[in-house]
């Protein structure tokens, strides 16, 4: 499904705490350099990790964008310092089973399995799991693969969603980056994300 990309559109799903602070910190230096942010996950993992996940308005995310990416980003979080400590940043693309952070993603993701969790409990229920069939009134209609009721899950109330790793989505993947200009990866290649891990950094001396 052709979607026509947006630069500024804001994302249904935004971070809290520590991972809100680091979003607001890096939003703009992405945006100039004409990427969108997607996900900010702050770990424990090896002793510390920032992961970043962006991508171009059209979906696409290459190796050079991640390196470009960590490059831009880590004197900025140097000079802002919104972590205390050491850590690792690790910048990736969404890759297949990626999080719908935007109506947008949800809209190329119509005939796609997805997981869904609310804020608000609806019928009932926080989580859904189901195939997409569409956007209605600012409500995605989502078709239950667990043998449940289907849904009309209000956009502006989404907590998380990520759609499933499933032979469908592999296979349309395929064919969009063989129509794509310049992608080559090998096709067992496809599922992983690409990303680019950044030395850990240190807090400088005061």
């Amino acid at each position: 499904m052709q979607i026509d990309a947006d630069q500024n559109e804001p994302r249904l799903v935004i971070e809290t705490g520590l991972a809100a602070r680091v979003a607001s910190t890096i939003e703009p230096a992405l945006g100039t350099l004409g990427y969108r942010l997607v996900r900010v996950k702050v770990t424990g993992r090896d002793g510390g990790t920032l992961q970043v996940m962006a991508e171009r308005p059209d979906g696409t995310f290459t190796i050079d964008d991640c390196e470009a990416t960590s490059r831009a980003l880590s004197p900025i979080l140097d000079v802002e310092d919104p972590i205390q400590g050491a850590y690792r940043l690790e910048v990736s693309s969404p890759g297949i089973d990626r999080p719908l952070a935007r109506r947008s993603d949800i809209e190329r993701a119509i005939g796609h399995e997805a997981k869904i969790e609310m804020n608000l409990m609806i019928e009932g229920r926080k989580r859904f799991r189901g195939i997409i069939e569409g956007i209605e009134s600012d409500q995605v209609k989502l078709k239950s693969t667990e043998g449940k009721a289907d849904a009309l899950l209000p956009l502006n109330e989404i907590a998380d969603a990520k759609l499933m790793l499933t032979n469908a989505l592999i296979e349309e993947s395929l064919r969009r980056d063989k129509q794509a200009k310049g992608i080559t990866e090998p096709a067992d290649e496809e599922s992983a994300p690409n990303n680019h891990k950044h030395p850990a950094k240190r807090r400088a001396l005061r």
